[in-house]
């Protein structure tokens, strides 16, 4: 697991090269504002190679950040995942691994017959229960989530990751009601308590599609507020104090999709000056949990010229599109880390750099919308 004093040896050994507020408070350390995500491939040899091989640059490159998750390429991304960090010539120690569960995972490749597979792989051993899923493939039980936990220490080779993200619980509301979607939040989050205390995870999160960005009477929308109280119950419920592991939120943002920021969906964290609703950022911002950010350049939308507003386009540093659509992302108030995958060295190299600029401060950034 990251340690404080290695991920703060990290920062020491890179951070002359970027900008002032390119490493930022995670954990028990720092971390990289830009991160490297694990989505986007085919599930072959081939990709696996290059992923590889881009993970182990970034490593080397000042980018502590690695993010993937169980069903990502078919399973086959966390074990890439563990391989470059087996290989890199940095401490696993000075890196924020993140993963997460949920979606039911194929095993390395997709099969003919997805709903045979889950039936025979899942439902008949007794992993999943049927009435549990949610479109047929997702699930949030504490016994499958820890089940979940456990096939990606596996694949990652790792002893512990330091972040666990319960993935896109929104799923679950096409088959049930919104309370019973938080209940259901509530014991994985225990779940999650035992094996922070069993030293299996550092913290855990909620990564997100759309439920923390859409207004409040949207079929998918469910409160920050409530997800943290939940993290609170289940603190207290698990013990030995009444602290918790509830740490981070995962959602997209980019200049095409700032709803994060500008819709004020979330109600005002006690103790604020809010008179009235306010966005997901500003509410994670004052609840003290850390934001990372998803499609940071529209899984490459944004990095062809003309993609981004050129009224935006001209308030960004960055000598490429890219490069300004992640310092988009990263100027956005509350954010700690922004993703973004690739497999061509190039393109990797192109968004570490990124970080070499500074990224607009908050007054700039709110000038934006204005």
């Amino acid at each position: 697991m990251a340690t404080r004093e290695a991920l703060w040896g990290y920062r020491n050994r890179f951070g002359d090269a970027f900008g002032r507020t390119y490493f930022r408070r995670f954990g028990p350390g720092v971390v990289s504002s830009v991160g490297i995500g694990t989505y986007l491939g085919a599930p072959t040899p081939a990709v696996d190679d290059a992923s590889r091989e881009s993970i182990g640059l970034a490593l080397r490159s000042g980018v502590n950040h690695v993010d993937t998750a169980a069903n990502y390429r078919c399973g086959r991304a966390e074990r890439v995942v563990g391989e470059a960090l087996r290989d890199a010539p940095v401490d696993r120690e000075s890196v924020v691994v993140a993963t997460k569960g949920g979606f039911l995972p194929f095993d390395g490749e997709r099969p003919d017959d997805p709903s045979a597979y889950v039936r025979e792989r899942f439902v008949e051993p007794g992993i999943v229960d049927p009435d549990e899923l949610a479109n047929g493939a997702h699930a949030l039980t504490p016994d499958y989530l820890e089940w979940s936990l456990d096939r990606s220490l596996d694949r990652l080779g790792l002893d512990a990751v330091d972040c666990f993200y319960v993935h896109n619980p929104e799923t679950q509301l096409a088959a049930r009601s919104r309370n019973e979607v938080y209940d259901r939040i509530e014991a994985a989050f225990e779940a999650l308590e035992r094996r922070r205390a069993a030293g299996d995870v550092g913290a855990y999160g909620v990564a997100s599609w759309s439920a923390f960005r859409v207004p409040e009477d949207a079929d998918d929308y469910l409160s920050l507020d409530e997800v943290l109280a939940r993290a609170e119950a289940a603190g207290e419920a698990v013990g030995p104090d009444d602290d918790h592991g509830f740490e981070a939120i995962q959602l997209p943002f980019n200049v095409a999709m700032a709803d994060a920021f500008t819709r004020r969906n979330q109600p005002a964290p006690p103790g604020t000056d809010a008179d009235g609703p306010v966005s997901t950022l500003e509410f994670a911002h004052e609840a003290g949990l850390s934001v990372v950010t998803s499609a940071s350049v529209g899984q490459g939308d944004l990095t062809a010229e003309g993609e981004i507003p050129a009224d935006v386009d001209a308030t960004l540093a960055g000598e490429t599109p890219a490069q300004r659509a992640l310092n988009f992302a990263r100027s956005a108030p509350g954010v700690t880390s922004s993703l973004v995958g690739t497999t061509d060295p190039a393109h990797l190299r192109e968004n570490v750099a990124a970080g070499t600029f500074d990224p607009l401060g908050a007054s700039a950034f709110d000038a934006v919308f204005e």
